[in-house]
């Protein structure tokens, strides 16, 4: 069996680009361990009412890593960047993920991948999927944490630009969509369907996806307050939510070949070498 290592910028992140990837491998037997670098609580003033955001949304992702079959969560202890065109002041005790040197976060991170001796870690493409400048250091972090650990495969989590115009035209016809989304925007994000070296299908596992959706109550729940598109994603019937995420996509910028639906072939796991006591996250 081998060892799948998932980082991601925030607590949700993992429900929308890789929930059913790492419920598939989880399910198939392999080890699947999620690194989160922030605890998403960007701050200000939108947030000044909860103080505790970024302790809430960590135990949420515990509980979405629950619902995947997960077998250990790792917070790297940064603070969330944020999205809007200033980066707020970093919280007493904590760094904004923005502001940490590439080399001092992958160092953090390429101790895990060393101590799990992962076969491949799931990170984000170089736009970081819509431009969240948190979601792009991930990508710059995990490039560089790889290389320290020499994790032999590298997968960018991505989606093909067709696949999200044609979901947001399905949203849209049911009225799902959140108040004034940029459809034109869609076309400055995430990766040509001609990027894309893996397909994963994962229609079987789209209930724990949406599970690990659903576990992000703070980003999902009515009464929130907030139009987020994860909300408007969970809310999708049933039936064609299982249409819309019945594949997940990466980038190994290494592969050479057809389209992959395998993120393990090729990769050197398997052998047993993973034979050691394993604590649970």
């Amino acid at each position: 069996m081998s060892t799948l290592v998932a980082f991601h910028a925030h607590p949700d992140d993992e429900s929308l680009l890789t929930a059913g990837t790492m419920a598939r491998a989880a399910a198939q037997g392999h080890r699947v361990v999620m690194v989160v670098a922030t605890d998403g609580d960007p701050g200000g003033e939108a947030h000044a009412d909860d103080a505790r955001l970024g302790e809430r949304r960590l135990r949420e992702a515990h509980e979405s890593a629950r619902v995947l079959g997960v077998a250990r969560v790792e917070h790297l202890g940064y603070a969330d960047s944020g999205m809007g065109p200033e980066t707020f002041p970093d919280p007493l005790g904590h760094t904004r993920f923005v502001r940490v040197p590439v080399e001092e976060a992958a160092r953090r991170l390429a101790a895990i991948l060393r101590e799990e001796r992962a076969d491949v870690l799931l990170s984000h493409d170089p736009r970081g999927g819509y431009g969240h400048r948190d979601h792009v250091r991930v990508h710059e972090v995990g490039a560089r944490a790889a290389e320290i650990a020499g994790t032999p495969r590298v997968l960018e989590a991505t989606v093909p630009r067709e696949a999200i115009r044609r979901a947001a035209d399905l949203a849209a016809k049911v009225r799902l969509l959140p108040p004034g989304f940029d459809r034109d925007g869609l076309d400055r994000t995430y990766s040509a369907r001609s990027e894309i070296t893996h397909r994963i299908p994962v229609g079987r596992y789209a209930g724990a996806k949406r599970a690990s959706m659903r576990a992000h109550a703070s980003q999902t729940a009515a009464g929130t307050g907030a139009d987020r598109t994860l909300a408007a994603l969970a809310r999708i019937p049933r039936p064609l939510y299982d249409l819309v995420f019945r594949s997940e996509w990466y980038i190994d910028r290494a592969h050479e070949g057809p389209l992959s639906r395998d993120i393990f072939e090729g990769a050197g796991g398997g052998s047993g070498r993973h034979q050691r006591p394993r604590s649970g996250g």
